[in-house]
């Protein structure tokens, strides 16, 4: 969505910005899988994402705007830009731009230009003297990055997109070690999640990475809300670990799964979206014990990939765990940052946190 209290992009004559609706949906589908192509020369953009995206449950915590080559309904759609709202002080800007427009630096500068304004008015919003923008890449995407770099944009980060097949032989994948042990978040009649586990949840993993790269305080009404917007959330997806800790049973880590899009033969995999393992908890096999149980979750389901996503530069190398086990990089992408200020406000500017080495 968009509102009339938000900048428009200033944009060459011809060239006619609207809100997109649910009958684009299709139509900025096919632009995203052209951009897809033109960097990757196959691959295809799953449109249940991009119809959640646009009016979806995830659309009220975005603002954005596509971009039509002339005047009306069937006037070709040749750019696509939103603004998530995230959490406080992080903001994340997606751009798409038809890939054979001669015209496509000026679309992207003049849409990156509406975005910083975007990211401010957020900031604004929510009592906050700025935000910080960002932008993930596909790392061999050499005109998105050349954009972002003309926008003041900052490569800061690279990170492993990793995936692994699921066979028959993850049936006998070993279970957890002596004082741990895995359970899925406990649930009502209804399907809906017990809030004191979901908020264990949450707990986990904030505390679990808050020596990691970019780390940030998001509250719990946020990641709830967060984890909601994505088409593949399933709370059956959720797990949480506990260890023995002189005869009593305390979190010690937990995993968030969901169902990811469909391959090139039409089948779903699983994905981890948040695995994390409380300091306190490390060194008992925890994060072994967590996968693990997604792994065996995804074969009971038929399902042939579980797919995941790492910081190249963890500081707890767990990259190397994932390849132990059988994890190879598909690609890589790349973190773009860019810091925004209200004029004139004096709350505090957000930044990225660096890494703690001895973390």
């Amino acid at each position: 969505m968009t509102s009339p209290h938000l900048p428009m992009p200033d944009l060459a004559p011809g060239l006619h910005v609207v809100p997109p609706t649910h009958d684009d949906v299709a139509a900025l589908a096919a632009l995203a899988t052209a951009q897809r192509r033109a960097v990757t020369g196959s691959g295809s953009v799953d449109i249940d994402e991009v119809a959640m995206e646009v009016t979806g449950i995830g659309s009220w915590t975005r603002r954005q705007l596509l971009v039509r080559d002339g005047e009306g309904e069937d006037a070709p759609v040749v750019a696509w830009a939103r603004v998530h709202d995230r959490a406080a002080g992080r903001t994340n800007v997606e751009l798409t731009v038809a890939p054979d427009r001669a015209d496509g630096d000026e679309i992207a500068a003049a849409l990156l230009r509406w975005a910083e304004e975007v990211g401010v008015t957020f900031a604004a919003f929510r009592g906050l003297g700025g935000t910080l923008l960002d932008v993930s890449v596909r790392a061999d995407d050499e005109t998105y990055r050349r954009r972002l770099e003309a926008a003041g944009y900052e490569a800061v980060r690279t990170w492993l997109q990793m995936s692994r097949p699921v066979t028959e032989d993850d049936a006998g994948l070993p279970g957890p070690r002596e004082g741990v042990v895995v359970r899925r978040v406990a649930t009502h009649e209804d399907g809906m999640p017990v809030a004191e586990d979901v908020q264990t949840v949450h707990r986990m993993l904030e505390e679990s990475f808050a020596d990691h790269f970019n780390s940030y305080r998001e509250s719990f009404a946020e990641f709830v809300q967060r984890q909601r917007e994505a088409t593949g959330h399933r709370w059956d997806h959720w797990w949480i670990a506990e260890i023995d800790v002189d005869g009593q049973w305390v979190p010690g880590g937990a995993v968030v799964s969901s169902v990811s899009g469909r391959d090139a033969d039409g089948r779903v995999g699983s994905y981890v979206d948040y695995i994390g393992v409380h300091r306190l908890a490390r060194g008992r096999g925890v994060a072994k014990a967590l996968l693990h149980t997604v792994i065996r979750d995804a074969l009971e389901r038929g399902r042939n990939r579980v797919a995941l996503e790492v910081d190249a530069d963890s500081p707890t190398g767990a990259d190397g765990l994932y390849e132990s086990m059988g994890w190879t990089t598909a690609y890589r992408t790349t973190s773009f940052h860019r810091h925004v200020e209200v004029p004139g406000a004096d709350g505090p500017v957000p930044v990225a946190k660096p890494i703690d080495d001895e973390g």
